[in-house]
């Protein structure tokens, strides 16, 4: 990305950026994960994160809320850069949902318990309103029937599913993905990509690192290739798709597609 480029995001609807990411770099003793990393991230829309296995994707989308701690740069998450240390992580990363390859859900606890136990512990919601908003939030997803299982009961679309719900609990300004439907099984691959595209058209911020080309395509609102740690194009799906800038973009996409 030229100076310009950056120069004409940064000079454009700065009270509508949610994220700003500015010259983030992440090493890992010699390798270096993330280099020169700029890119901002508006309310409301969908980001999603393309590139080769390795190439970066989901050490950045990490470092968004300081999962992992950057080398060097900022990111900024409504106004606060998160990588100053004298900023407490916590209370701001209650604000980003993120949901993982794997569920992590409590297998001690029945579905209702994992979804009720950071509102009532960190929002001080009473054990009332959080399973009310538990139950309204199941409804949504289709699983209103497995409150009271526990999760080795569920399938795992369905697990998913609640992990999602788990991150809407904490009712975040940005929900966070990485790769979530990487480890399911095929048949259930649809049933959580459904969920998530009811979010987007609701206009829940998202940044999404999929390998799903045709979610990417139908639902991101803007499309953004990494490869070696670097950002190497970014453009919304339509230019993306049919006719991308750069040499490595379009190499990539002949491979997938």
């Amino acid at each position: 990305m030229t100076i310009d480029d950056r120069n004409t995001r940064a000079g454009a609807g700065d009270e509508n950026i949610l994220i700003r990411v500015e010259d983030l770099e992440k090493r890992f003793g010699d390798l270096v994960a993330l280099s020169q990393i700029n890119i901002d991230i508006h309310r409301g829309e969908v980001v999603v994160i393309i590139g080769p296995s390795g190439s970066g994707k989901s050490t950045f989308l990490r470092t968004l809320n300081m999962l992992e701690d950057p080398t060097a740069g900022a990111v900024y998450f409504n106004g606060v850069n998160l990588a100053d240390l004298s900023v407490n992580i916590n209370v701001h990363r209650q604000k980003m949902g993120m949901v993982f390859q794997h569920f992590n859900l409590f297998p001690h606890m029945t579905i209702l318990k994992n979804l009720t136990a950071a509102p009532i512990a960190l929002l001080k919601k009473s054990r009332v309103e959080a399973e009310e908003d538990a139950m309204r939030l199941l409804v949504r997803v289709g699983l209103a029937e497995k409150a009271q299982e526990y999760p080795a009961m569920l399938s795992g679309g369905q697990k998913q599913r609640v992990a999602i719900v788990r991150a809407l609990a904490m009712n975040p300004d940005v929900m966070l993905f990485d790769e979530p439907t990487s480890a399911l099984d095929p048949e259930m691959v649809g049933e959580v990509l459904e969920v998530m595209r009811d979010l987007a058209r609701e206009g829940m911020t998202m940044v999404i690192v999929t390998h799903e080309m045709g979610f990417a395509r139908e639902v991101g609102s803007r499309i953004v290739f990494m490869d070696e740690g670097q950002i190497v194009e970014e453009a919304v799906p339509e230019v993306f798709f049919t006719t991308p800038r750069r040499d490595r973009t379009a190499q990539f996409l002949r491979k997938i597609l």
